[in-house]
């Protein structure tokens, strides 16, 4: 052979070896469950079509719950995969096992790449008189339609079997599959005790029997089901719930689908979105206060208040956590002020926060952004008093406005960090870049305090000069001898100082001290913050960073349904390490944000 055709033969053994190698490294890289985290998805739930216009809350995920798990695993370090895997099988199992279903052999053989869940309606009758009956849909995309039918028929078999009187209906071309209400499910439901007679258990079968659909002038709760085409499996808490939607189906313009607001803001998250998240504020805050479709004059008064009503979120995957690109839509006929975000930097604002502090907003211009960060929170009010009430106490207490006397004069760099005590939101500090104006709105507040009874004095703090606002009461310090020693107790309010051009307020002298004692030990300068923020684009308007695990008591005393949602996701809420939450500014029609869930590497 010839040395030119020896060269040309080793060529072309060594492009083959090369491609068959470039070739099963893309092969190893597609099937990876790392590949999630830059694969592109279509942003566009399917099942949106079955859920109202007017529904409260929806969420859908885009990937198959499989790749995420195999994700979740290969994310987590080795020695603690096995732990992993046993929380993931247990949730399933506690989902799954009041209905005897088991995910691997029922589900998972057919489930496609697309879950939804929604609230439907906060009242299914609309009747104030015999409570709240939230509706509930949960939509599964089938990848094979047959398959699909065999899990429902196996389904209804072990519920007929334990003593469930089924029913049949067919309905918009489709067959609903319910539970006949016993006497003791009405017995359960308000208003509901009438309808006992004539209704009776179901005897133990093999095989679902099929009887009449019932009248259902009344709304029933009992779990229904249906298959649509070869497409998607529907569950609900209420044949009422699937007729209805079947009814979006035909009637486009009832359904989520034809909500121009909300395509348009679904056109313009990230393509990376895993999964979608819809809130209707206006529905949803009827909801959480327990008022369903009932208009109180109160909720009437709000509906006319101009704000936002829609918030659109896509999911999208990180090593560290789950990132969500946020779309908050105004109302019809709310024009907002354009507003465009700038690059924020780790500054000498931040130093002074200390390491600790579990909560803390950080921004610029608060005598502006502070107005339309309520008017957000105004659309669900819920949420509005969180940040309210305890600046509600401390300007009961000092008898100032918080918008009038402390935030008009800000309009550089501020940071307000909260500090639990007790489980609650009892101290706090907030620091501000000094101005021209800082002198004399400090002396208005002085007067201020003066007016209420308090005493203002200097004091020297780890050689500091600050100033106390504090409240003089007499004291017997001894009551066994006949003339009692009276002293005067001071009882601090709140303090004030001045350091390296920062103005800083707390609650308490241990607050400042720890403040002033940070740019040693700053928030700031943490890991787990600066991770926190990492995700967040650069040019953002600030952030609101909370500690999960810290401030997770206190948000669990106030919002009752987040025990709720955390029973429903537990292996996310007991992973969750930091929220951080970040403007980006936005148009006269929308606000956009981000916000990042960092979760924990166990």
């Amino acid at each position: 052979m010839r040395l030119r055709s020896f060269y040309f033969v080793l060529g072309a053994i060594a492009t083959v070896f090369l491609s068959v190698g470039v070739a099963g490294y893309l092969w190893l890289v597609a099937q990876s469950p790392l590949s999630l985290l830059q694969e592109r998805y279509l942003v566009n739930p399917g099942a949106a079509v079955f859920v109202p216009r007017q529904s409260p809350v929806m969420v859908s995920l885009l990937v198959n719950p499989d790749r995420l798990e195999a994700l979740r695993v290969a994310l987590t370090a080795p020695s603690r995969r096995r732990r992993a895997r046993r929380e993931l099988d247990q949730f399933k199992q506690s989902v799954l096992a009041e209905r005897q279903l088991d995910y691997d052999t029922d589900i998972k053989p057919w489930l496609g790449d697309e879950i939804t869940v929604a609230v439907t309606t906060p009242d299914l009758d609309r009747d104030a008189r015999n409570g709240l009956q939230p509706g509930y849909l949960l939509a599964l995309e089938a990848t094979d339609g047959d398959r699909a039918r065999d899990f429902l028929q196996l389904f209804w078999q072990k519920q007929a079997i334990a003593g469930t009187d089924l029913i049949f209906e067919p309905f918009a071309g489709v067959k609903l599959i319910y539970g006949r209400a016993t006497a003791d499910t009405l017995a359960t439901q308000p208003n509901r005790g009438s309808r006992r007679r004539g209704l009776r258990r179901g005897s133990s079968r093999q095989e679902p029997a099929a009887s009449e659909p019932e009248p259902t002038s009344e709304v029933v709760q009992t779990l229904a089901s249906t298959v649509v085409g070869d497409r998607f499996v529907l569950f609900a808490n209420s044949p009422k719930v699937l007729r209805e939607a079947l009814n979006n189906v035909q009637a486009p313009g009832l359904n989520l689908s034809s909500n121009n607001a909300y395509l348009e803001a679904l056109d313009e998250l990230p393509s990376r979105s895993f999964g979608v998240a819809y809130l209707n504020l206006e529905q949803l805050n009827a909801w959480l206060e327990g008022l369903g479709d009932r208009a109180t004059a109160d909720q009437r008064s709000r509906k006319n208040l101009p704000g936002f009503d829609q918030l659109l979120a896509g999911m999208q995957l990180s090593r560290q956590g789950v990132l969500l690109d946020t779309r908050l839509l105004a109302k019809i006929g709310t024009e907002l002020i354009p507003r465009s975000p700038n690059i924020l930097r780790a500054t000498d604002t931040l130093k002074l926060v200390p390491a600790d502090t579990p909560l803390l907003a950080y921004g610029t211009d608060l005598q502006q952004l502070f107005p339309d960060l309520m008017a957000g929170l105004a659309s669900v009010p819920v949420f509005a008093d969180l940040l309210q009430q305890p600046l509600n106490t401390l300007e009961d207490q000092w008898g100032i406005s918080f918008t009038d006397n402390v935030f008009a004069w800000v309009n550089g760099e501020f940071a307000l960090g909260f500090v639990p005590e007790a489980s609650t939101l009892a101290d706090w500090m907030f620091v501000a870049d000094a101005n021209a104006t800082t002198n004399r709105a400090l002396e208005r507040l002085d007067a201020i305090a003066q007016a209420q009874g308090l005493s203002i004095g200097p004091v020297d703090i780890d050689g500091n000069p600050t100033y106390t606002w504090t409240r003089l009461s007499p004291v017997e310090t001894s009551r066994r001898s006949r003339n009692p020693i009276t002293t005067l107790q001071a009882d601090v309010q709140g303090v004030h100082g001045t350091v390296a051009q920062h103005e800083i307020f707390a609650t308490s002298i241990e607050v400042i001290r720890r403040s002033l004692q940070a740019p040693g030990n700053a928030l700031v300068d943490q890991v787990e913050f600066q991770q926190a923020i990492a995700p967040i684009p650069s040019e953002n308007e600030g952030y609101l960073y909370v500690d999960w695990q810290a401030v997770r008591p206190i948000l669990e005393a106030r919002l009752p349904l987040l025990k709720f949602a955390e029973l429903t996701a537990r292996p996310l809420f007991d992973h969750i390490e930091t929220l951080t939450f970040s403007s980006l500014g936005g148009d006269r029609q929308m606000r956009r944000g981000a916000l990042f869930i960092r979760l924990d590497d166990d």
